[in-house]
């Protein structure tokens, strides 16, 4: 009923031969002018069908049901209940029963010889961006004076920070020492999220903040008008927004590939292009969406910098006082050696052609936006700044007088 019902669907133009002996469904597909794809389609549900008799019962038994206001709550159990089974039983589509279940990861080099030595060298980076950034969250938070915009987006940039530098820094020290690097497939997956969601955060919050200091050095009148605690909050909000949904989308368009056999990633995280990589079904999809999202999320935030800081310089230089201009300088280097640091790593890693050779060069590239960057901000926007520098100060003058008493 199901095969006839669908062949009846069908349009047949021209061709009228008929190679068999009678009429059978695949000749007779090869013979249709219109999308056979419906068609195609049913015989691959056959072990699907097999598996889920009960489902099919479920939905005869509601069809029994007289209860109008039961019906619509149990036909969406059921839908709920087949999509689930259908998702946990990925094997009966594509007739593989070796799906991969975990991954390994290849680290930076395998090389032996430098595994504890990079290890030494990766804690102390982790130590310093946990303690740099642990640090300027409890200054901000505790010191009224930094209660200002442009420390309102610092704290939020520490925040992000410290949260994706801890999403992947533990597995790559323990897999530094240890001697087999294996991550869950779900883990690799909620990994993936969760970096991106940080990552991509990080790039409209520092759109953000270069847009503060616009407004701060170009309309200074006006900057507690227009930079106002409900503006803050909507760029800071609408800046992990942005996070949550590039993440949903690359997670979402990962998940729906198959990983077969390949499960060495060549990386020591689990990022978008290595496990494009892996699989052994189409990632067409996959490569438009990074090359649409990854465009989007580094092109638009790059020119509204680039526009924030044109406008900035043009204003600078009107600036007659030696003083000021100086001044005005200074406020700026610390973010533009950010945000060289970060989108220059970011667009090399990820714009470029991700053939297994330049995916080396990738790992070399990503350490600078993964691992150095998140450990230099604090360095930078701390050392740099006179506030930050009075106000650490002030908290160590605090805490010796405590000591005395």
């Amino acid at each position: 009923m199901v095969h006839t019902g669908c062949m009846m669907r069908l349009s047949f133009c021209d061709s009228n031969i008929i190679n068999h002996y009678m009429c059978d469904i695949f000749p007779l597909l090869q013979l249709s002018c219109s999308s056979t794809y419906v068609n195609e389609l049913i015989p691959s549900m056959k072990p699907i069908a097999k598996e889920n008799d009960s489902l099919v019962t479920q939905f005869i038994l509601m069809g029994l049901i007289d209860e109008p206001k039961l019906q619509l709550p149990l036909f969406f159990l059921f839908l709920v209940n087949y999509t689930v089974t259908v998702i946990l039983n990925k094997n009966m589509l594509t007739g593989n029963d070796s799906l991969v279940t975990e991954f390994v990861l290849a680290g930076l080099t395998d090389r032996r010889d430098l595994q504890l030595l990079l290890f030494h060298l990766f804690l102390m980076i982790y130590i310093v961006t946990i303690v740099g950034n642990l640090g300027l969250l409890t200054l901000i938070g505790l010191n009224s004076h930094l209660h200002t915009p442009m420390y309102y987006f610092l704290f939020n940039l520490s925040f992000i920070d410290l949260c994706y530098s801890s999403v992947f820094s533990p597995k790559m020290l323990m897999n530094f020492v240890s001697k087999r690097n294996v991550i869950s497939y779900v883990g690799c997956m909620t990994q993936l999220f969760f970096f991106l969601f940080f990552v991509i955060s990080e790039c409209y919050m520092l759109t953000s903040m270069a847009y503060d200091r616009y407004v701060a050095i170009c309309n200074p009148l006006l900057y507690k008008v227009t930079m106002s605690q409900q503006v803050c909050s909507a760029l800071s909000f609408a800046a992990y927004v942005m996070g949550f949904a590039g993440a949903t989308a690359h997670t979402g368009c990962m998940l729906r590939l198959t990983f077969c056999h390949a499960n060495v990633i060549n990386h020591y995280l689990c990022d978008i292009l290595p496990l494009l990589q892996l699989s052994c079904t189409s990632t067409y999809v996959n490569e438009v969406v990074v090359l649409i999202v990854v465009g989007i999320n580094i092109t638009v935030p790059s020119l509204t910098i680039l526009t924030s800081y044109v406008f900035i310089l043009t204003s600078i230089f009107h600036i007659k006082s030696t003083h000021g201009r100086s001044k005005a300088f200074s406020t700026c280097s610390s973010h533009i050696i950010a945000i060289s640091l970060f989108f220059g790593s970011a667009a090399f890693m990820y714009l470029k052609y991700s053939s297994p050779g330049s995916m080396d060069q990738g790992k070399i590239s990503s350490v600078f936006y993964t691992n150095v960057g998140p450990m230099l901000n604090p360095l930078i926007y701390s050392l740099r700044n006179k506030d930050v520098r009075v106000a650490l100060a002030e908290v160590m003058t605090k805490i010796k007088k405590r000591d005395k008493f």
